[in-house]
């Protein structure tokens, strides 16, 4: 097993405030796609045409989401990714900035991506992308040499060389979507995050050159199970949403940032999970992945039917593994 270096900050154990006392320096490294969430009564059949009711549009996808959830956490995040020179990747910059995410993108001569998630009565969403991914490379005009002062960075997006810039921080996480690039790539990684339900999430420690120093497979409503090389699986449970589940976008996204999060600051992996958990838990219970900006910016209004402040980090007090 690969041990992580050790953490520049004293572990907060049990939970953490809305704005830690220390600075903790969080990166992500991936993508984005402004994304359309629609409700529909049942998902089309072939050939069918279903009214879908719009419910949140903004800046998504995997990289996007890790990073606006991140800063809440830590105060500030930046976001290393790949835009077009649009007015989707205007919009993206404008209202992730404003959520704390200071974007760091290389240009590319083709559109930014968008996608279309559907989300059906049983709050489970189904996603369709339109047009090509763009990801960060080593080979950007970046500041990657900033990454040797994070203490924790997400990787969901980006080619080998963009992830052996990410293993600069202290501590480095990943999406199990990723796997072919971990595995080729053959930098050591300190916790992968993966699914049991979702087959791109799904991943297989030994085929990697060198194991993760955490697998976590998330189950959804079941919890999931993680494991450290050499170690037992453990089982962790799911956590009670605070408020009825309003949809399970970025729920994934959620859980990954916050497990980033509190490695970041040196906890167990027990208790890491067991906060990522409850992150994932009251990002169902809010409409979209995260609680877009009230007042319209320069580049126009954010449609959203959220209300209230965002999202303040749960506590998990009382809230238990099991073996």
């Amino acid at each position: 097993m690969t041990a992580p270096p050790a953490p520049r900050h004293p572990p907060a154990p049990c939970s953490y405030p809305s704005h830690p006392s220390y600075p903790l320096r969080a990166a992500v490294v991936g993508h984005l796609e402004w994304t359309t969430l629609a409700r529909v009564r049942h998902l089309p059949a072939r050939g069918d045409i279903v009214h879908a009711d719009v419910l949140w549009e903004g800046p998504a996808g995997g990289g996007a989401v890790a990073a606006v959830r991140l800063a809440a956490l830590a105060g500030a995040c930046t976001f290393f990714t790949a835009l077009g020179d649009d007015q989707v990747a205007r919009r993206s910059r404008e209202v992730l900035g404003r959520l704390g995410v200071d974007v760091v993108a290389a240009v590319r001569d083709r559109p930014t991506r968008c996608a279309v998630s559907l989300v059906d009565a049983s709050a489970e969403r189904t996603t369709t992308t339109l047009g090509a991914r763009l990801q960060p490379e080593e080979e950007d005009d970046l500041p990657w040499e900033t990454l040797r002062s994070c203490d924790t960075v997400y990787f969901t997006a980006g080619g080998a060389g963009a992830l052996a810039k990410a293993r600069r921080a202290a501590v480095l996480t990943a999406t199990g979507r990723e796997f072919t690039t971990l595995a080729t790539a053959g930098v050591p990684v300190d916790a992968v995050v993966g699914s049991a339900d979702d087959p791109a999430e799904r991943c297989d420690p030994a085929g990697l050159p060198r194991p993760p120093g955490l697998l976590v497979v998330t189950e959804g409503t079941r919890g999931g199970v993680f494991r450290a090389p050499g170690e037992p699986a453990r089982r962790y449970r799911a956590v009670r949403p605070p408020r009825p589940v309003v949809d399970c976008y970025g729920a994934g996204d959620n859980f990954a940032a916050a497990l980033a999060f509190a490695l970041g600051t040196g906890s167990g992996a027990a208790d890491a999970v067991t906060f990522a958990a409850a992150d994932a838990a009251l990002c169902a219970a809010t409409r979209g992945p995260y609680v877009l900006p009230r007042t319209p910016g320069p580049t126009g209004p954010h449609r959203s039917a959220n209300r209230g402040a965002p999202c303040a980090p749960p506590s998990f007090s009382g809230i238990s593994t099991t073996h």
